[in-house]
């Protein structure tokens, strides 16, 4: 076989993975609009009442009910809502008098910002934790990082948030309030990347970062926690398997030193299956933020979607449904992704 052939099969081979990646993709968003539009369509909440209110006449209702399209048939109306999600057309929220897509642009950074923040206290806290707890198992440190890990698990995120902003704002002063940046400095930064940290660094206003970092480092934290215990879990799980196995027992034998044999032999068999863990800790972070932002008076999507499904807007309640879900999708392929990158038996 030629230099010639094998490039080509190389080259063949890479497109045939990326078409199939882009089909995989698609069809899973397609079940995620047909999953989200049903649902829609199922929940006792009337949208034509929720625009025109129930003091309409029946000539005002169905004049709005026909201007929404909801005379046509259901899949005529399915296809519709595809084609405008194409277009990122997701309606008008009755909440806010404003598109749906413009207020998900204008929230989902903030959670981002956060969940992001609080993935990396996890991983860099949570990830060490549980390999020190499986390289010194009985030990007095796995003990008290199994018992942190299960008060971190089982907390109610609500009631730890509530007892940081009494201990850490309130009482020692250490953190700002609620909110994301101080009301003085409330719109002060140009947007750019929508996260507030990096507009005020990338802007040079070192006050803004301050008031936001002060902000945003307790919620953090908090949601940091969570990820934490579940990480350091896992982790544990994973390393006391690889530190059974023989190819670990051969290591010591030879008088490979111990780091090495922990950090190098039995953590680099555990990349993969950790990579599932962190991205479905991030995911469910940025899914699962709902009780901080509230607590916290946070703008993000959770505090968004939590006004919307209070106020009956279904098409804000499904635009971050909908958000939520395209952010699993994508986690889950970036996970594929580095599954390939880590372990050249999945290529």
């Amino acid at each position: 076989m030629t230099f010639q052939d094998i490039r080509s099969d190389v080259i063949g081979g890479t497109a045939l993975g990326i078409a199939r990646f882009v089909i995989v993709v698609a069809l899973t968003f397609l079940g995620l609009l047909a999953l989200t539009f049903f649902i829609g369509r199922v929940v006792p909440i009337d949208p034509v009442l929720a625009v025109v209110g129930d003091r309409a006449t029946p000539e005002q209702y169905e004049v709005a009910r026909v201007a929404m399209g909801l005379e046509r048939p259901l899949i005529v109306q399915f296809f519709s809502y595809v084609g405008d999600v194409l277009r990122f057309d997701l309606g008008m929220s009755t909440s806010t008098n404003r598109p749906v897509a413009e207020d998900l642009a204008r929230v989902f950074p903030a959670t981002l910002e956060m969940a992001t923040l609080g993935i990396l206290i996890g991983v860099g806290l949570g990830v060490p934790a549980g390999v020190l707890a499986a390289a010194w198992q009985g030990s007095w440190v796995d003990q008290v990082i199994r018992v942190f890990a299960l008060l971190g698990y089982s907390v109610p995120a609500f009631w730890l948030g509530l007892v940081g902003l009494a201990v850490f704002y309130a009482w020692l002063g250490w953190v700002e309030g609620p909110g994301r940046v101080s009301i003085f400095y409330d719109g002060m930064t140009p947007v750019v990347t929508g996260l507030l940290t990096v507009d005020a660094v990338l802007d040079g206003d070192w006050a803004v970062f301050r008031s936001a970092w002060s902000h945003i480092i307790l919620p953090a934290t908090i949601l940091g926690v969570f990820s934490l215990a579940y990480i350091a879990r896992m982790t544990r799980s994973f390393m006391l398997d690889q530190l059974s196995q023989e190819y670990i027992t051969t290591a010591r034998v030879k008088g490979v030193p111990e780091w090495r044999v922990i950090w190098v032999h039995a953590f680099g068999s555990i990349r993969v299956p950790l990579i599932t863990v962190i991205g479905l800790s991030y995911a469910g972070l940025l899914e699962g933020s709902v009780m901080i932002e509230t607590v916290f008076s946070w703008p993000g999507i959770g505090n968004y979607l939590t006004t919307a499904l209070f106020n009956a807007d279904m098409n804000a309640v499904l635009g971050a449904t909908l958000v939520i879900g395209a952010v699993f999708i994508l986690i889950n392929k970036v996970s594929d992704v580095l599954y390939r990158v880590l372990d050249p038996r999945s290529r």
